[in-house]
């Protein structure tokens, strides 16, 4: 199969690791080959967090313009992590901002988001842009964006794994207390980045 590598990246408390290792869990399911690596990662909520998974590979590396996809949970780490990417890669990220510490206490400016997203469509293939955290609330919990990421993901169709697979993951790994509210992130992230 051809190689995808995927990159992850956004802060901490977003649910950014548990989204690359289910994506990787329902790679295996369907008989795809995955490596899923944390490149960087903050334990506190509000850290930068990366990770990437690569399907059809074994390196778990995704060097500098390496990366096929980009999932951005926060936009100005999107932005960010923009060197990741080259003219082909698909970008799909959250325009919803999480400001840090320092543009909180006033020793920081946010980046413009209408500016950031036309940085990154200049360079890449194609940008899909969304409010991901509103659309975790519509589903009921504010903390399912990684749901809707990952059916953002799916919904692309840049990827060769169905909805099906990716569903059937979040069943069996997600906590009963959560999976309706889950489920229904993911078909809203599926939603919104529908192409083609």
């Amino acid at each position: 199969m051809e190689t995808k590598r995927i990159v992850f990246v956004g802060v901490g408390g977003q649910g950014n690791l548990l989204a690359s290792r289910l994506l990787g869990e329902a790679c295996i399911s369907a008989g795809i080959p995955a490596v899923v690596s944390e490149i960087h990662g903050m334990a506190q909520r509000g850290g930068i967090v990366e990770s990437a998974l690569i399907m059809g590979a074994k390196s778990p590396i995704v060097s500098k313009g390496e990366a096929d996809i980009l999932i951005g949970f926060e936009p100005s780490e999107t932005l960010r992590a923009l060197n990741k990417c080259n003219k082909d890669t698909v970008v799909i990220t959250n325009i919803h901002p999480l400001p840090p510490f320092t543009v909180v206490i006033g020793q920081g400016v946010y980046p413009d988001i209408d500016k950031s997203l036309d940085i990154i469509r200049d360079n890449v293939s194609l940008l899909i842009a969304f409010d991901g955290d509103e659309l975790a609330a519509k589903a009921g919990n504010p903390l399912s964006l990684n749901m809707v990421m990952l059916g953002a993901l799916v919904g692309s169709r840049v990827i060769p794994l169905k909805e099906d697979i990716l569903k059937e993951t979040i069943s069996k790994t997600t906590k009963q207390t959560f999976l309706e509210s889950n489920l229904k992130a993911f078909d809203f992230g599926l939603a919104a980045s529908r192409i083609g």
